[in-house]
């Protein structure tokens, strides 16, 4: 089996991970919920409003103040829509997949042994003075 015979085979074990699976049905609900979709519409709709206003000689900062209040309001009622924080979750969960994915890929490439090397997740210590910048 050549190199990209390989990676096919790989491409359709991905899409039989659990992690993919829940990220598939989590974006698939978003993508359905008409309310969810009018509000993610209005919100990238008043981001162009402030990016008009803020790119204005006479801008307002007044107006930029309210349209950025209004986006952040906007912001937390999309993010606290259930729908939208179980799709986040699961786009967690398939970023972290994809991440351990490419770094074994990418050790490999480097010279290292991939049945032994690590994934490249970072456990998380408490203690952020010697991390990475693993969290988010």
């Amino acid at each position: 089996m050549d190199i990209i015979q390989m990676t096919r085979e790989l491409g359709k074990a991905l899409q039989a991970d659990d992690r993919y699976i829940a990220y598939n049905l989590a974006k698939q609900a978003n993508d359905n919920d008409a309310q969810l979709q009018d509000l993610i519409g209005a919100f990238n709709l008043k981001r162009m409003e402030l990016n008009m206003e803020m790119g204005k000689e006479d801008k307002s900062d007044e107006k930029i103040a309210e349209l950025n209040e209004t986006i952040r309001s906007m912001y937390q009622q999309i993010m606290s829509n259930p729908k939208m924080m179980a799709f986040s979750a699961a786009k967690e969960g398939m970023d972290s997949l994809m991440n351990q994915i490419n770094h074994i890929i990418t050790m490999a490439a480097n010279g290292e042994d991939p049945e032994t090397c690590g994934t490249g997740e970072i456990a998380c210590s408490g203690n952020c003075s010697s991390c990475g910048g693993g969290c988010h």
